[in-house]
């Protein structure tokens, strides 16, 4: 029987220099670009979020093709995972399955750095740079509503997230 892959296979290791990585947003929220759906062939979409002192990070949502993983760099950052808000610590490893609600932001009066990776992959990388308009007042957020489909990020309410946060 043959195998189906969900992914193309990646003709070559994919190296991402720190320097050279595109940055987008600005303090209190910046967002790192590391690998893309195009340069994984589909395994993977990875970024790397800093966020300063309680700073939001995304507001509650979920993909329906793809799981996706926040590991802590540093700081503390509260996640919506489901309907549970966990607080996680450097170090700490959380994944969020498909279908999933999910959000997060620096925990109150602390910052965080994460390395987020979703997988398998869609291309977020214009995501993100229309998050960063959005924010630079370049665009307006309605605008989101329209790519919900094109970038698998489909906004939801969340109780549990509205508690946790106010």
């Amino acid at each position: 029987m043959a195998r189906m892959s969900l992914f193309t296979p990646i003709p070559n290791a994919v190296v991402v220099r720190a320097a050279e990585a595109e940055v987008v947003g600005r303090a209190p929220t910046k967002v790192q670009l590391l690998a893309d759906s195009s340069a994984t062939g589909g395994a993977l979409s990875t970024v790397r979020v800093t966020l300063e002192n309680g700073a939001d990070g995304a507001r509650p949502h979920h993909h329906t093709k793809s799981a996706e993983m926040f590991y802590v760099l540093d700081g503390s950052v509260q996640l919506l995972a489901g309907t549970n808000v966990v607080m996680a610590t450097r170090g700490d490893l959380v994944v969020v399955p498909p279908r999933t609600a999910h959000a997060f932001a620096a925990a109150r009066g602390k910052s965080a750095d994460l390395l987020i990776v979703l997988a398998p992959a869609v291309e977020r990388f214009e995501y993100f740079r229309h998050l960063a308009r959005i924010a630079f007042g370049d665009e307006p957020p309605e605008t989101l509503a329209d790519l919900q489909q094109l970038y698998d990020n489909y906004f939801q309410d969340s109780p549990e997230w509205k508690a946790a946060r106010a």
